[in-house]
């Protein structure tokens, strides 16, 4: 999947493409780094920071606590996807296998596609390990089809919202463990020590000079947004910039615009269905009614692009429609934001910061605080390494079931 003359390459990126939504260029960027993820160095360190032996997955090996262990993947797992972004389903997928569980995977519409060519691709390379995958897909996901499932299964792995969740979660046996990854949304904290002062933002432009501060947070901040057309759990929807820095939040609203601006060449947004492109113009008109007022600034690439950037004085924390739509709001401090990001917790997951200043301590006691499972700097937003805590459990972890032997 990473050679560009492998044909398995490229029917991968023209399905990503189509089913998707995406743009060629995206589709490219998305595969790309998804599939670095699953080469072998990265899925070793993810093996040695869930285990402190693999081998433990292997045999029975001694306890450091006392007696001895063994940690087993359930015999079956059911993985429901959700489909926003592609290669999610194939990283459950791999996971499973990681810690030696038959996999039946049920991926969403819009990762149909990579799911299956990964499988056929994998049964070619190692047909025995590739036995152990099935990948169907039924239109409705809530339904007959995905109540059997996980009836049969031993284990459950769900992504998607709320009310997939729950519906999965009361259908589910006694003695049948769930593992949830629920709607989650981004969000991006700029410090004042990250404005420093300079002129534009294109791509490609040193108005900072080579390693810019402020230019090289503001490229990071529109690349995040850009990633997955703001579709990822990852993807920040709000943006929360300091006072009182040489480039004020307005400033930085009306650059961070210029970046998404240029990302349009790049990285170009995918077709909007119809009711996205009619809650944009509602969302747009809005914005353009509050700015007519004094109220807030709007920045957005028009009928041809839609990314839109609102500045909003004294804006609350809310979600955005997505298609690269943010909201960037002007705070005192950075520590002020605690008390707003309380509110949407329970679906907090990244935190992308830069510049947090002398508050850094209390600032990321108040995130750990308040459940948020990922802070990184800004341009590490898009992609959290292997061996990252999901929504703040291990990864493999939450996959195996662990036999103690003691004494015997």
């Amino acid at each position: 999947l990473l050679d560009p003359g492998d044909d398995l390459r490229q029917r991968a990126l023209e399905s990503v493409g189509a089913h998707a939504r995406y743009t060629a260029p995206m589709a490219e960027a998305v595969l790309d780094g998804m599939a670095r993820d699953w080469t072998r160095p990265p899925l070793e360190a993810l093996l040695h920071a869930e285990f402190r032996d693999p081998a433990v997955l292997d045999r029975i090996m001694p306890n450091p606590s006392g007696g001895e262990v063994r940690a087993l993947g359930l015999p079956l797992t059911f993985h429901l996807g959700a489909g926003t972004v592609p290669g999610v389903a194939v990283t459950s997928m791999i996971r499973a296998l990681l810690v030696k569980s038959a996999v039946l995977l049920k991926p969403g519409r819009g990762d149909v596609p990579l799911s299956v060519l990964f499988a056929r691709g994998f049964q070619e390379v190692d047909p025995e390990l590739g036995s152990a995958v099935a990948v169907a897909y039924w239109p409705r996901a809530l339904g007959d089809e995905t109540e059997v499932a996980i009836e049969m299964a031993d284990l459950v792995v769900v992504y998607g919202g709320n009310e997939t969740v729950e519906w999965v979660r009361s259908r589910a046996p006694a003695g049948v463990h769930l593992v949830e990854y629920a709607h989650r949304i981004g969000v991006g904290l700029v410090g004042r020590a990250a404005l420093d002062g300079g002129q534009g933002a294109q791509p490609g432009s040193t108005w900072l000079g080579e390693g810019g501060t402020s230019r090289e947070v503001v490229m990071a901040a529109a690349r995040s947004v850009a990633l997955f057309d703001q579709k990822g759990c990852v993807s920040p929807q709000v943006f929360f910039v300091e006072e009182g820095g040489e480039v004020g939040p307005e400033e930085w609203a009306e650059r961070l615009a210029e970046a998404l601006s240029g990302f349009e060449e790049e990285l170009p947004s995918g077709p909007l269905g119809p009711e996205d492109g009619a809650s944009l113009q509602q969302l747009r008109g809005a914005a353009e009614v509050s700015e007519s007022m004094g109220r807030g600034r709007i920045f957005h690439g028009g009928v041809d692009a839609p990314w839109t950037v609102l500045f909003e004085p004294g804006g609350r924390m809310q979600p955005s429609c997505s298609h690269r739509t943010v909201r960037v709001i002007p705070v005192g401090n950075l520590t002020d934001v605690l008390p707003e990001l309380g509110e949407w917790a329970t679906h907090l997951q990244t935190v992308g910061v830069a510049g947090p200043g002398p508050h850094r301590e209390e600032l990321l006691a108040g995130l750990v605080g308040l459940g948020v499972t990922r802070v990184t700097r800004m341009e590490g937003v898009p992609w959290p390494p292997p061996w990252w805590h999901h929504d703040g459990t291990g990864p493999l972890q939450a996959l195996v079931r662990w036999t103690d032997v003691e004494g015997v």
